[in-house]
């Protein structure tokens, strides 16, 4: 998995990322990787427990008690290629005081019976929290559990 970010948003103790950009290669189909980002039924198996629902009208997440993590706008919906919405991280009261930031998803075929996720996480740039948040283990391990998942059929371990 690789990572690659640009401009920087400030912390108090560190700086992070105003555009963070993760890829991960997936053996399964473009339709599997959507359906597994798009539906609840998988993002709740290895996206920290949220139900996470997309259609071209909005793009919404609840946790596992079923509050409200997340509710925002799709700008792309492309299936099963590309998906763009917005970013709210409502789970935390600190996180939430902060702008929307964008998340895009793209999908790319490759040879094989493989696929290339690339997701960028940007305009996080007067939100410096949401931006320390999603750095790091943050996307990685939401995304290792998307590969995980599909390529075993099992979560990773919590």
């Amino acid at each position: 998995m690789t990572t690659q970010t640009q401009e920087t948003a400030m912390t108090n103790d560190r700086e992070f990322d105003a555009t963070q950009v993760y890829q991960v290669f997936i053996k399964a189909t473009p339709e599997q990787i959507w359906e597994a980002i798009t539906t609840p039924e998988f993002t709740r198996r290895y996206f920290h427990g949220a139900r996470i629902t997309v259609t071209p009208d909005g793009y919404r997440s609840l946790g596992p008690t079923g509050a409200v993590w997340g509710d925002a706008a799709v700008l792309e919906f492309d299936p099963p290629r590309r998906l763009v919405h917005g970013w709210d991280s409502l789970y935390s009261e600190e996180l939430a005081q902060e702008p929307t930031s964008r998340v895009t998803w793209e999908i790319e075929p490759q040879s094989g019976a493989y696929c290339l996720l690339t997701v960028t996480h940007d305009e996080l740039q007067n939100s410096p929290k949401t931006a320390r948040s999603v750095a790091g283990q943050g996307w990685m391990r939401v995304l290792s559990g998307l590969k995980t998942l599909l390529e075993t059929g099992e979560p990773l371990a919590a």
